[in-house]
């Protein structure tokens, strides 16, 4: 069997089964080996191994009679936001603890049509708020590079899962960074698809505005596959566009050459970590070897982008969040002298800190007297930056930026620092806002071997030309192992 089948890649481990190298059942016991052997990454919220080795079996049994799937046999990891029926869905909160799925998610089963084995459900910040896994009911995440830092969030069990070892490639959600960034603190890719190219069916609302479900994985080829599987219209989410699926695998071959990617000026700021912003500069300078013309191209609105997102964010959080008061399902408070009074308690104990300050501030802006002051002017500037993207792709295909100002933080660094924390989100929640697409790629590390990410970024709809960049890039080297 070949050595450390647990760190293929995805397209690796297709090859592989469908050979005979391997069979599925052998592949996913060494994923689950991985996960026991790093379990205080704490990657994963949970985890049935018996399941796992059963939908193994059966992709086996589908292989040997004449099936096939572009998936078949191989073991993803789900961030704990998407429903997998006859799995839980807590979203890494107390508040949904005993809460078991009863259907799956339109891209979960577009994803199990194409044969994927689902093995388990990986550590969140709690529904999705937060830039670090460390706001999960179920403790931190560690990051596999650095254990005392970070993985980054919200989706930092899946970024961890993927550069661990853990699993072959995963799922996330990304409402203002949170597949993008936690990508660039573990080492991985992770792809943030346009707006309405996957369907949000199954996936528990922050902001339904902004959120989007993308893949995380370890090469770009990689994420390009599973975004093929998941992406089209669906009936059951009326955000989704009605519009074909291109042929990604066919970009994943095309060279810079003719290309022109923009650098916006206001994403190269002072304050930002020099050895960040020096391996993002190279990995720009590569893709000028490579045959692209880079130009410079000013996005002016950047600098409102964290206040109107935590002003939409949060409004829309307390909206989509109201649902959870212990009435239908979840946790429950000990019952108080009325149902009010049980809605408080439940609330008061089932949601975290940093979900709480969001419903509030959520609460605060849509409030009366406050609308037209905080969320009304909020929208109005989402707009002024989506036409700031527009009039840059007019002048490129796509831009090449920082995903982050600095690599991971230590574990705790932010916690009593809030907005440290949201200010870090500055170069990636303009993407959300924009409802453009986004790519993180692995381009350098820091001196202690902290990884960096160089983000992609582009037009509404064009992943095909994100994916042609990060392919490139990636094939010259420019990326990290």
């Amino acid at each position: 069997m070949v050595p450390e089948i647990n760190k293929l890649t995805v397209r690796q481990a297709v090859d592989g089964i469908r050979a005979g190298a391997f069979s599925s059942v052998e592949l996913t016991r060494a994923v689950l080996a991985a996960t026991a052997k790093h379990a205080a990454l704490n990657a994963y919220i949970w985890l049935d191994a018996a399941d796992a080795l059963h939908q193994a079996g059966a992709a086996d049994a589908a292989r040997q009679a004449g099936q096939a799937g572009a998936l078949l046999g191989v073991p993803l990891a789900i961030k704990d936001v998407l429903n997998v029926a006859g799995q839980p869905c807590t979203c890494g909160s107390k508040i949904l603890k005993g809460y078991t799925s009863l259907y799956d998610a339109t891209a979960i089963a577009r994803l199990r049509a194409a044969g994927a084995i689902f093995v388990g459900r990986t550590n969140m910040d709690e529904f999705a708020m937060g830039s670090t896994t460390e706001n999960s009911a179920y403790g931190p995440t560690r990051n596999p590079a650095a254990p005392d830092h970070v993985a980054g969030g919200s989706s930092g069990g899946s970024a961890a899962a993927v550069a661990g070892g853990l699993a072959l490639a995963a799922l996330g959600s990304d409402t203002g960074g949170s597949v993008r960034q936690p990508a660039s603190f573990c080492g991985c890719v992770g792809l943030k698809p346009s707006y309405g190219r996957v369907s949000r069916y199954g996936l528990v609302s922050y902001a339904s505005s902004l959120d989007q479900i993308g893949p995380l994985a370890r090469t770009v080829s990689d994420a390009a596959l599973l975004l093929g599987v998941m992406a089209g219209r669906d009936a059951m989410d009326a955000t989704t566009l009605d519009k074909s699926v291109p042929d990604f695998a066919a970009a994943l071959q095309g060279d810079l050459r003719g290309m022109r990617l923009g650098m916006p000026r206001e994403y190269f700021v002072d304050g930002m970590n020099p050895e960040v912003a020096a391996a993002v500069k190279a990995a720009i300078a590569r893709c000028q070897e490579l045959g692209a013309e880079i130009v410079e191209v000013s996005l002016p609105h950047t600098k409102y982008a964290v206040a109107t997102y935590y002003i939409l964010a949060a409004a829309e959080a307390s909206a989509n969040l109201a649902r959870f008061d212990g009435v239908r399902y979840g946790f429950r408070a000990a019952a108080g002298d009325s149902p009010i009074e049980m809605y408080k308690k439940t609330r008061a104990e089932g949601f975290g800190s940093e979900v709480q300050r969001r419903i509030i501030l959520g609460t605060y802006v849509l409030s009366s007297g406050y609308y037209d002051a905080y969320y009304l002017r909020a929208q109005k500037v989402r707009t002024l930056i989506r036409r700031d993207f527009d009039a840059a792709f007019t002048q490129c295909d796509a831009l090449l930026t920082p995903v982050t100002p600095a690599p991971a933080y230590r574990l705790g660094e932010t916690m009593d620092d809030p907005l440290h924390m949201y200010l870090g989100d500055i170069f990636t929640v303009t993407a959300n806002l924009a409802g453009i697409c986004g790519l993180s790629v692995p381009c350098g590390r820091t001196r202690v071997g902290l990884p960096v990410g160089l983000q992609v970024l582009g037009p509404a709809f064009g992943e095909e030309k994100i994916i042609r960049v990060g392919a490139a890039f990636e094939r010259s080297g420019g990326a990290v192992p």
